[in-house]
């Protein structure tokens, strides 16, 4: 999606963590990506570090620099920069599930939103590039690398573009509106399958980012007006790449060869596309794959 150049930005929604230390020797090989993308496509919670996200103070954590992303002011800045396309999606995502919490019957807090660089620690371990986006149940926040967009296109074919990048995001703070909502902790996610608790829970988050694209370009900032302008068939498209780029069956795929059902964890491409769709159609309250068949899933 493109922002509405006019849109105002507060700040203070996405932070930034310097490099962390290297541990162990050797680099992320492709099948530890594939590993963690199919297993791990959710994530851990810094809050009680970020503070009240109002000022540009420095922190220190276990010789980390930790600290506001800075100079995202308008939603020109988000078009050009993807550190403020990160802030300007989180921040009408917050007001987006803000406005939907009584209808999913919630009581909504925002997530907290970190960028790092390399490799941080994290509750839920150590991340990298090479894990990809996710988000951290215990820690309620999302942790993100943005060179992990560089991979969605060359690594897992996605064919890129804002609203891509933008669908990751929306998708993790998906799993923080379960978190809210007890989904996490109702829902037994050892299983596999396809029709599984844990493709449950994932396809739901998919849902929800359809339904904020869906939203989006009517979602207006603190001074009234709107974050985006409307989402064009080319955006959906994109969105709809990513969604499929990180189907089990096209990772296990690109990966082995083969593609085992048994085995999935997050849903088919096919399944993926389906459910953004379903919510960008029809909203949020529209999400609940769990009232559903695993013959219509």
């Amino acid at each position: 999606m493109t922002f509405n150049e006019d849109s105002q930005l507060s700040g203070g929604k996405v932070k930034r963590r310097g490099r962390a230390a290297a541990i162990g020797g050797g680099g992320v090989g492709v099948a530890a990506i594939v590993v963690f993308l199919i297993a791990q496509f959710t994530g851990v919670d810094l809050s009680g570090l970020v503070g009240d996200g109002s000022g540009t103070t420095q922190i220190q954590q276990q010789d980390e620099t930790v600290q506001p992303a800075e100079e995202c002011r308008t939603g020109r800045d988000a078009n050009q920069r993807v550190e403020c396309r990160m802030e300007g999606a989180a921040e009408s995502l917050d007001a987006y599930w803000t406005d939907q919490a009584d209808a999913l019957g919630i009581a909504y807090t925002t997530p907290a939103f970190w960028l790092f660089d390399g490799s941080t620690d994290t509750g839920c371990g150590q991340a990298s590039a090479a894990t990809g986006p996710f988000y951290c149940p215990p820690d309620r926040a999302i942790y993100l690398d943005t060179a992990f967009y560089d991979d969605l296109q060359s690594r897992y074919g996605s064919s890129g573009g804002p609203l891509a990048q933008m669908y990751v995001v929306a998708h993790e703070w998906g799993h923080h509106v379960q978190q809210l909502q007890g989904t996490f902790a109702d829902t037994d996610r050892s299983g596999t399958g396809a029709s599984s608790g844990s493709v449950r829970v994932e396809l739901q988050a998919d849902c929800y980012a359809g339904a904020w694209v869906g939203s989006a370009a009517t979602t207006r900032d603190a001074s009234g007006e709107t974050f985006f302008e409307p989402v064009t068939r080319a955006q959906i498209a994109d969105a709809l790449s990513a969604a499929s780029a990180v189907g089990d069956d096209s990772i296990q795929e690109r990966a082995t060869g083969r593609v085992d059902p048994d085995s999935f964890t997050h849903g088919s491409s096919a399944q993926r596309q389906a459910w953004f769709t379903r919510g960008y159609e029809r909203g949020a309250t529209a999400c609940d794959t769990f009232s559903v068949p695993g013959s219509q899933l």
